[in-house]
């Protein structure tokens, strides 16, 4: 009987004495046999106090077992359950609740699940984020963004945009968005280290549901590639404008003159011919080239597959160069490995020797000397131009195999070349999965080695 004196059981087994008592006194009055009268108040207490302790057992302990299970689903423990074993008004209660904690709990996995699979996408996309409040407070970078401007993200978060973000471009971006409440769009350049980058920022306003702004969020593109494929581009254009343009002004000049003066001087007309004949042939090597190269640039540009020896293909060669050579009074001593096979495009092999050779012949001094050694180095057929020329600047070297461009500015195209040989031999090295490398010290030389994989066949027609 100990739990009659618990809460809140005590509370009621006193509220039923009070109750007898009342009783009593009031039976008293009528009841005079005392013994009676005891025996009525005995039987109305225990009554009363078995009733009170099924109404507390079938009522009151349920529905305080169900307080306690929303309590604790309220604190968000929704594994948290009720059970009551009878099926009246408290057991339907007990299914509700549960199944309320089932739900709330599948819910909340799922939108765990959502979060994570934001959180992901948003740290890992490639555009930097900056999430700004109505009062200018940052609330959320990423990590490209991070990448971008360094520090930690202790060091945006909770602070003011223009305390922390130190480029007035950003900051007009942001107030232009919280001023005219649509998407804006600029461009800046960014420094990090001696690296400069290009960077495209949007700022997009956000709105509540009542179309209020709440805040802004910025993305920040880094367009330095996209910048520099533009600038390669312009460049192209004007180079390629000013490589045709003179031929074409020379080929029109001197046949304009021939027009105006015809046959009064045979030996001044044949030289005025055998200039337009030149240029016009240059004119020619320029557009062959520049159409290889479109070829080699075409995604679905495939190989001409085929075993040779590179011996033989060496054997091919030298005739083709061996005129350039006597010319200019050059020495040129090779070293081939006579069992040494490739699987490749023979022709495309053949050209990179040749443009290699031709491009050392055009930049190395009367009595120099070439040197060409091919020879197995691992699984792939290592090529080899060593030159004894006038070499190329440290800080040039990075940009020898764009199209045109002439480490010796000042002899320009008296060389005899059109520019384009390297950056064709680059495009045929890439599409045969091979690298280039190139080494040279101003004055004394260049080399350029040439790796190519020996059975070339993932791109066989």
């Amino acid at each position: 009987m100990r739990f009659l004196f618990e809460k809140p059981i005590f509370g009621y087994t006193v509220g039923v004495f009070l109750v007898v008592l009342v009783t009593g006194i009031l039976l008293s009055v009528l009841i005079g046999d005392y013994l009676v009268l005891a025996a009525v108040l005995v039987i109305q207490f225990i009554v009363l106090l078995l009733f009170i302790i099924h109404l507390y057992e079938s009522v009151l302990k349920p529905i305080k077992k169900a307080t306690k299970t929303v309590d604790e689903i309220v604190k968000g423990n929704y594994r948290a359950r009720f059970h009551h074993p009878s099926t009246d008004s408290i057991g339907q209660l007990s299914t509700k609740i549960n199944a309320l904690a089932r739900n709330l709990n599948e819910l909340t996995i799922q939108e765990q699940m959502q979060a994570e699979q934001l959180s992901t996408i948003i740290e890992n996309t490639q555009s930097g984020l900056v999430l700004i409040d109505a009062k200018g407070y940052i609330h959320f970078v990423n990590r490209k963004f991070l990448v971008m401007f360094g520090q930690t993200t202790n060091d945006f978060q909770g602070h003011l945009y223009y305390d922390v973000l130190h480029n007035e471009v950003i900051h007009e971006t942001v107030q232009k968005t919280f001023l005219y409440e649509r998407n804006i769009k600029e461009e800046f350049t960014h420094y990090k280290g001696l690296d400069k980058y290009y960077i495209e920022i949007v700022g997009a306003p956000i709105f509540d549901e009542r179309n209020l702004l709440k805040g802004a969020v910025l993305v920040l593109y880094d367009i330095t590639e996209l910048k520099k494929l533009e600038l390669m581009r312009k460049d192209f254009v004007a180079n390629v404008s000013h490589e045709l343009k003179t031929p074409i002004t020379s080929i029109k000049g001197f046949a304009e003159t021939l027009l105006d003066n015809p046959m009064k001087d045979l030996e001044r007309n044949k030289e005025f011919l055998e200039i337009i004949y030149n240029e016009s042939h240059r004119l020619q090597l320029l557009i062959q080239d520049l159409l290889i190269l479109s070829r080699l640039e075409k995604e679905n540009h495939q190989l001409v597959l085929s075993t040779f020896t590179m011996h033989e293909l060496v054997d091919e060669v030298i005739p083709v160069i061996h005129q350039k050579f006597a010319d200019k009074g050059l020495t040129f001593d090779k070293s081939v490995e006579e069992s040494l096979q490739l699987t490749a495009d023979k022709e495309k092999v053949k050209q990179i020797i040749i443009n290699l050779i031709d491009n050392a012949i055009n930049y190395t001094p009367e009595q120099g000397h070439i040197y060409l050694r091919i020879m197995e180095q691992g699984n792939k057929a290592l090529i080899e131009v060593e030159d004894t020329g006038i070499g190329i600047e440290k800080k040039a070297l990075p940009r020898i195999f764009e199209r045109f461009y002439r480490v010796d500015k000042a002899r320009s195209r008296n060389t005899g070349g059109t520019g384009l040989g390297l950056a064709i031999v680059k495009h045929i090295v890439e599409v045969h999965d091979g690298t280039i490398d190139i080494e040279s010290e101003i004055n004394k030389g260049t080399k350029i080695m040439v790796s190519l994989p020996m059975n070339k066949d993932d791109k066989a027609q």
